[in-house]
């Protein structure tokens, strides 16, 4: 089975220019093609091709189906984007792969990337849904300083991944099966952030016993919360 991004209006599919070439130039879809379609919010459509001419793409949703997450969870990673961009896309693909549902840029202390481009990332997070034949969109969120982020009303489960030699926990599997994990840049989170988080009731956990870079930190981090269901 093979998936198609789209945005749903009216019963048609209104594709980007990239899935469009996609679908005519690259698989050469016909007239009277059936395709599958998701949009990111939980549906699967079946849709048919109505017309190709004139460098157009008509497409005719026949079918919508509900879908259910394929994790029983909410995730929400807050996590510095890494110096090199590469890496941090790399975890928008794994962590989608995995089970992520929201993910906030942040921007602490010793951040050494400060801007990331939303637009390029949402399409990264877009791939990997078509990928691993997922229905529910990440939410990407705008990047936010950490003192900003850390005063939010969150009722999750709240944890903070950093080196510092402190006690740690393990992550723990929640009632509410909602969790909220920051992930600090490559030169850790200051003391300073540590503090407020943890007077902010993020609990400090333990992801082993290696130091990791920030986007394996962010990997571990998911799949932990991953396997605890």
């Amino acid at each position: 089975m093979q998936f198609f991004f789209s945005k749903i209006e009216d019963k048609k599919a209104l594709f980007s220019s990239d899935e469009k070439i996609h679908l005519t130039k690259v698989l050469r879809k016909k007239t009277d093609d059936l395709i599958k379609i998701i949009d990111g919010t939980g549906f699967l459509y079946t849709g048919k091709i109505i017309n190709l001419k004139n460098k157009n793409l008509e497409v005719e949703i026949i079918k919508k189906e509900k879908k259910e997450k394929k994790h029983n969870y909410y995730l929400h990673l807050a996590i510095a984007p890494t110096k090199n961009i590469n890496r941090f896309e790399w975890f928008l693909e794994k962590g989608t792969e995995i089970g992520i549902d929201e993910i906030t840029p942040i921007i602490c202390k010793n951040s050494e990337r400060k801007k990331i481009n939303i637009h390029r990332c949402n399409r990264i997070l877009i791939s990997s849904l078509k990928q691993s034949l997922k229905y529910h969109l990440p939410k990407l969120n705008e990047a936010i300083k950490f003192d900003e982020f850390i005063k939010q009303k969150n009722e999750s489960k709240k944890y903070i991944a950093h080196c510092k030699e402190t006690e740690k926990i393990k992550i723990e599997k929640d009632i509410n099966a909602s969790y909220t994990v920051l992930i600090g840049p490559e030169g850790d989170f200051s003391d300073h952030e540590i503090e407020v988080a943890n007077n902010n009731n993020y609990e400090s956990i333990t992801l082993g016993e290696s130091r990791l870079r920030t986007e394996t930190a962010g990997i571990i981090a998911t799949h932990n919360i991953y396997l605890l269901f």
